[in-house]
């Protein structure tokens, strides 16, 4: 009988706009399921150093790391993972799945606009700033329930549009190297009512992938409205990367 691989400890990675609390439904129900979760703050400074940062973290773990995506977290893990050799499976929940090259306003461009793209306001970065000189970008916080997360509860919304966390303007320009997809099996969930990431997209950079792909009717803050079904994704690629089962009881979940 093969060896069975250690669990493996699950790492969330943010994207724009906010913070590592947006894991937090996601967290809670992994630890239920007995699960070792890692969220550590992405800097949102520029793809090479957002991604530098995330592989230091997963390089201190001895298990293997099933690494998980969101919005723009997900050009840092395809870009972290490559030569991470512990991780074995990528994790993508409406999230960029950069090619060799590419850059996020790459993908953003080639589809046409979502609500978001005359929602984003800009502010100057002082030269001392890491990444400055040069502009980060934020969400206005009138726009934010609806362009990020119109499937959350008001008082929720108003909470993450005042917390949020801008993006350097540089990390969406910055180009990805080799694609981490290209060598370890993925996972994408396609959030269908996504006002941030055009769907179509997300559908086009999961099929590039071959990922495994799961559909939720949701917003870019799906993670947060359905963590359940986020959770699901993440733990059959988990058993079926580490030969420890293959989730699949867990479909109807999404």
């Amino acid at each position: 009988m093969p060896p069975v691989s250690p669990p493996p400890t699950i790492v969330l990675v943010h994207g724009a706009f906010t913070d590592a609390s947006s894991w937090s439904g996601v967290i809670s129900l992994l630890h239920s399921a007995g699960s070792t979760v890692r969220a550590p703050a992405n800097p949102l400074r520029g793809l090479m150093q957002d991604a530098a940062h995330i592989r230091n973290v997963v390089r201190d773990i001895d298990v293997p790391v099933v690494l998980v995506g969101h919005g723009y977290g997900g050009a840092v893990i395809t870009h972290a993972a490559t030569d991470a050799d512990n991780v074995v499976a990528l994790c993508y929940v409406a999230a960029f799945g950069l090619d060799a090259g590419e850059c996020v306003l790459d993908i953003t461009s080639r589809f046409p606009p979502m609500p978001a793209a005359d929602a984003i306001s800009a502010a100057d970065l002082p030269a001392q700033f890491p990444g400055g000189p040069g502009s980060e970008l934020s969400l206005r916080e009138e726009r934010f329930p609806e362009v990020y997360a119109a499937d959350l509860p008001p008082q929720l919304t108003h909470l993450m549009s005042v917390t949020q966390r801008p993006i350097a303007h540089s990390a969406l320009t910055s180009r990805s190297g080799a694609p981490a997809w290209a060598l370890k099996p993925s996972w994408y969930a396609i959030a269908t009512a996504d006002r941030m990431l055009n769907p179509t997209a997300q559908r086009f950079m999961a099929q590039r992938m071959a990922a495994t792909e799961y559909l939720l009717d949701g917003s870019h803050a799906v993670v947060l409205s359905q963590p359940d079904a986020v959770v699901a994704m993440i733990r059959e690629a988990a058993g079926q990367s580490t030969g420890r089962g293959d989730g699949s009881e867990l479909r109807h979940l999404v």
